[in-house]
């Protein structure tokens, strides 16, 4: 998967927000594919990774939520003890920061799909295809 775009949602933090949200990108057949969710602030933050941006993108404007693309680095890893350390490392060998991460799965696989936020998603991206 190499680089690719990922959203970041500031949703207000009450009842029912997120799943508003996620809800309005399924109704658009949008496959969430990994996410990450926490309150600062007052405020959820949530990344997430999808099938269709160019569509999740529609269905955020038209929700007017306030998002951002951000081009991140994505791999795909054996789910296997030591694969997601081996990944942090070669990033870490290569001089690349790691400012956030999370995962999902791969659909029709059994690949863990492992989301970096850094400083050079482009590089990361290319190191993470060798693995």
């Amino acid at each position: 998967m190499a680089k690719v775009k990922a959203f970041t949602v500031t949703i207000e933090d009450k009842p029912g927000a997120l799943g508003t949200c996620f809800r309005a990108l399924a109704e658009r057949g949008i496959n969430i594919l990994a996410f990450q969710s926490f309150v600062e602030e007052g405020e959820s933050l949530t990344r997430f990774l999808v099938d269709n941006p160019a569509s999740a993108k529609s269905v955020l404007g038209g929700l007017r939520m306030n998002f951002e693309e951000t081009d991140v680095a994505v791999g795909r890893l054996a789910h296997k003890p030591g694969e997601l350390g081996r990944a942090a490392s070669v990033l870490g060998e290569h001089g690349i920061n790691i400012d956030y991460s999370y995962c999902g799965l791969e659909p029709g696989s059994d690949k863990v799909l492992v989301v970096f936020g850094v400083d050079n998603p482009g590089k990361a991206g290319t190191l993470l295809d060798t693995l």
